[in-house]
């Protein structure tokens, strides 16, 4: 059998930035609980603690509430 082409290829996880606030320029998705526009593109900031997490750039407003979602509610399963 041939072996896999990318046998060693290392895997890359996202580790949510942590931010005390959404930067002042971010303009907030109406319609959305967590979505902010950010440079063109779809952020979403989830307030954990005291902090917010920040999301990877999404290019629909959909994608970013779900990860918002996801991340909330693994918030709520370590606490």
């Amino acid at each position: 059998m041939k072996p896999f082409r990318q046998q060693n290829r290392v895997i890359i996880n996202y580790v949510p930035r942590v931010e005390p606030a959404p930067p002042d320029h971010a303009l907030k998705v109406d319609g959305y609980r967590d979505v902010w526009m950010l440079r063109g593109k779809y952020v979403a900031f989830v307030l954990m603690g005291e902090k917010f997490r920040r999301s990877p750039v999404f290019s629909v407003p959909e994608a970013a509430q779900r990860w918002a979602m996801q991340v909330r509610q693994e918030g709520e399963i370590e606490e």
